[in-house]
Formats: C-alpha cells, sequence, structure tokens
C-alpha cells in the first residue's frame, strides 16, 4: 500500500497560525512530510497508509484554524 497524500485548505492569517499547524503535524505519528504554506493558505501532508484524512484533519483542527477543504489522494473529502 502507497502513502497517503493530504492537501487541505486552512485560514492562516499570520506565520504563528502556520507555525501551529506545523507543530501538531510534526507531533502526528506517521507523518513522513508536510509543507505548510501561509501564502497560498495550503497544508500538504504525506503520511504513511495507516495514517487516516480523518486523524489529519483532526489534527489541524485542534490548533483552532478554519479548515475550508481537504482531498485525499486527489479527491474532495468532506471537513
Amino acid at each position: 500500500m502507497s502513502d497517503h497524500q493530504y492537501k487541505f485548505n486552512v485560514t492562516m492569517s499570520c506565520g504563528g497560525c502556520s507555525g501551529a499547524v506545523e507543530r501538531v503535524l510534526r507531533k502526528l505519528d506517521g507523518v513522513k512530510s508536510f509543507n505548510v504554506n501561509l501564502e497560498s493558505q495550503t497544508a500538504d501532508v504525506v503520511t504513511e497508509p495507516s495514517v487516516s484524512y480523518d486523524t489529519v484533519l483532526a489534527t489541524i483542527k485542534k490548533t483552532g484554524k478554519v479548515v475550508n477543504s481537504g482531498e485525499a489522494d486527489g479527491q474532495t473529502m468532506a471537513i
């Protein structure tokens, strides 16, 4: 089974916001890599096959940031 690629559109207004998202992703087991981009308001996350979309979504939501949309392996997902 291959790695999952998740993409989230997250409302972030400053470097502290993007830093908060980076911190929670860094702590999440199974995350292989991530790129949080303040300018494009996105968080791209590559995880091991065992990490679900819902797990990553819940982790990002823990920061208090609004997640506007999400994709899992190219498919639009519910938020």
